[in-house]
């Protein structure tokens, strides 16, 4: 059967519609931008998270520049994750976030 890709959002290679990471730049969204806080689908024009009223304009934290809250700093480039402490899980966290979204571990700051 025949299955049809699409392009990630964050580095434009073909990806499986049903792929929850792409292989190519390791996003865990290929294809939506996800709330940090609490991973509902939202728009870089949003202003908040609608699901849970996060700003979705940050401050980075290498270059001081207001960017959209995602994995990637977009005026420096820089990571805004943080791997979770948590051994078994390790999953990237934004920078800003309190506990993990996957383990519900408590992050360090």
């Amino acid at each position: 059967m025949a299955t049809y890709k699409m392009p990630c959002i964050h580095c434009g290679m073909l990806v499986e519609r049903d792929a929850r990471f792409c292989p190519g730049c390791g996003s865990a969204s290929p294809f939506n931008d996800l709330c940090p806080s609490c991973l509902r689908v939202v728009k870089k024009e949003d202003r908040v998270c609608a699901g849970c009223g996060r700003p979705l304009r940050v401050s980075c934290p290498h270059c001081a520049q207001t960017t959209f809250a995602q994995a990637r700093c977009e005026r420096c480039g820089q990571s805004l994750t943080q791997p979770c402490p948590n051994p078994r899980c390790g999953v990237q966290q934004f920078f800003e976030n309190t506990k993990c979204t996957a383990c519900g571990k408590k992050l360090k700051r």
